[in-house]
């Protein structure tokens, strides 16, 4: 009997591990649906003036606003990638606002052939998100000094780049001339949210892990017969 002690051990303990995890899973996906609920409703609701000049915009991620003034003809290129379409930039643009604000407007995507295009000055009505995505690590290289071209957005870097305010706002519709550029609003479509396959997975490792720990109990005792 006491040769059947160990693996036995062994397999439930195994078990029980790999069956906590998969309910770990079942538990984040439930955490993560509830937030992409509620960035779905943040991000629906109705448009609002820009929060006061030096508000930490962190707090207010996916906050619809709405902008009226114009570019100012200053702007940053993020390589970037459209399905169906292939590379170009993400344009971020200076904008200065009716009352004499100076923020960063991610006006969208423009296709690789016409990043050259001239983009003057123009006067526009913005609906969009308040935004500070997380894109760079110790990883991203620095922006390309020769071509001007940035490998990810990033807020305060970008807005000392432009001298505006550390404020991003992606466009979700555009009232003027958008010179080419395609807005593209902010969705939850981009977060991941794998938690499902991840539970799947640890629940089928624990199966597996059953039936290893029942062919060798079963070899322990033909062994012994």
């Amino acid at each position: 009997m006491r040769r059947y002690v160990f693996p036995l051990l062994l397999g439930l303990i195994g078990c029980a591990i790999l069956v906590s995890l998969g309910v770990w899973q079942v538990e984040r996906l439930h955490w993560k649906q509830a937030m992409l609920a509620a960035i779905e409703a943040r991000i629906g609701a109705d448009p609002q003036e820009l929060p006061p000049e030096g508000t930490d915009t962190r707090g207010l991620k996916y906050t619809p606003v709405r902008l009226m003034g114009a570019t100012t003809g200053a702007e940053i290129r993020v390589l970037s990638g459209e399905k169906g379409t292939g590379p170009g930039f993400e344009v971020i643009s200076a904008f200065e606002t009716g009352d004499g604000r100076h923020v960063l407007l991610d006006r969208g995507f423009i296709p690789e052939e016409r990043a050259g295009d001239p983009r003057p000055t123009t006067a526009m009505i913005v609906t969009g998100t308040l935004h500070w995505p997380e894109e760079t690590d110790a990883y991203t290289p620095a922006p390309d000094t020769k071509t001007g071209i940035w490998f990810a957005r990033d807020v305060p870097a970008m807005a000392a780049a432009l001298g505006t305010e550390p404020v991003l706002v992606v466009a979700r519709t555009v009232q003027g001339d958008a010179q080419g550029v395609v807005p593209r609003p902010l969705g939850t479509e981009g977060i991941p949210n794998d938690h499902l396959e991840y539970a799947i997975t640890w629940f089928l490792l624990a199966i597996v892990w059953a039936g290893m720990t029942a062919f060798l109990l079963w070899r322990i005792r033909r062994g012994r017969n």
